[in-house]
């Protein structure tokens, strides 16, 4: 049998590395890229694009019923944390309803396929307060909407399977890469550092607090995990939950020094005390024990070479 991967959120950060990665895996393969806008991006000769709203429920069930998956990798989500907090409604819509739009148009019209859910980290939130690395047995006690809702959709995920659902939930830690948003902080700092290599900015980054240490993963090692998920999913125990992390926390000040240390320019980083403010989250770090176990799974990009190819792409931008 032919697989039909069919991927919700295709066309964002995550999903266009994704798509590539599983048609390289998988020459043989169906892949369906599901896409919000109607104009999607091309994807290459291989690759079909399906444009759906994810909130809209008829939407969702007449694609799956249409394509008839064999596999779904849902990554559809608002994913920003900020934003989460100014579009409360909207993250919940996309990120609980949008999941159980999938899982009923699935249960409904693809009762065969098998899901992979992409959850959060942030699902864990004040659970990170003990300052341990968390397996996937730490208590889910988000902090913000965007944390909140993926645990939610997380939680529904897994009772659903209770009632003939075929899904594996996996949590990864932060992940950045080329394409990522200067939304995110990595990127940010990337998009400055290459402004003020070309003279369109001055020589200063401004920074609030950087005490904050998280968990760091390149977008390409989180792609391996998700297509090895996809190939080894019948041999996943019954709802499989699982991180994807390194266990290695880094500062967020270490990340900056790192990336400035790349530039040729002489770049200054001035503390402005408008910036500075405490972070819920002192510390978040992971066990992704379960996924060596079951995977073989290990981060295998070192973060320099990670912030390298961040830099890089932002570098190629002829505007940021």
């Amino acid at each position: 049998m032919v697989s039909r991967i069919l991927v919700t959120g295709g066309g964002g950060f995550v999903g266009r590395h994704l798509v590539a990665g599983l048609a390289a895996r998988n020459p043989n393969a169906d892949i369906i890229v599901g896409v919000y806008d109607e104009n999607p991006q091309f994807f290459g000769d291989r690759v079909r694009t399906a444009s759906f709203d994810i909130t809209n429920a008829d939407h969702v069930t007449a694609v799956v019923r249409a394509e008839k998956p064999t596999q779904l990798v849902h990554l559809a989500a608002h994913s920003d944390v900020a934003l989460s907090h100014r579009h409360v409604r909207r993250t919940w819509e996309v990120n609980l309803d949008g999941t159980l739009n999938v899982v009923l148009a699935i249960m409904e019209a693809a009762p065969q396929c098998r899901l992979v859910y992409c959850s959060s980290s942030e699902v864990y939130g004040r659970s990170f307060l003990t300052g341990k690395p968390l397996d996937e047995t730490a208590l889910l006690e988000p902090n913000n909407p965007y944390g909140a809702s993926k645990a939610a959709a997380d939680v529904m995920v897994g009772q659903m399977v209770q009632q003939g659902l075929r899904a594996v939930r996996v949590r990864p830690f932060n992940h950045t890469g080329p394409g990522q948003s200067v939304n995110f902080v990595i990127p940010a700092f990337a998009a400055q550092i290459a402004r003020i290599e070309r003279g369109a900015q001055p020589p200063t980054i401004s920074v609030g607090n950087l005490s904050s240490q998280r968990d760091f993963l390149d977008v390409g090692d989180v792609v391996d995990a998700y297509c090895s998920i996809v190939a080894r999913f019948d041999a996943m125990p019954p709802n499989c939950v699982m991180n994807l992390a390194s266990g290695q926390p880094v500062s967020i000040a270490d990340i900056l020094k790192m990336l400035v240390s790349q530039s040729s320019r002489k770049i200054e980083i001035v503390q402005d005390p408008a910036r500075a403010r405490s972070s819920d989250t002192p510390i978040a770090v992971g066990d992704a024990s379960l996924a060596q176990r079951l995977l073989d799974w290990t981060p295998r990009v070192e973060l320099s070479s990670t912030l390298a190819s961040v830099l890089t792409y932002y570098r190629s931008l002829d505007s940021i």
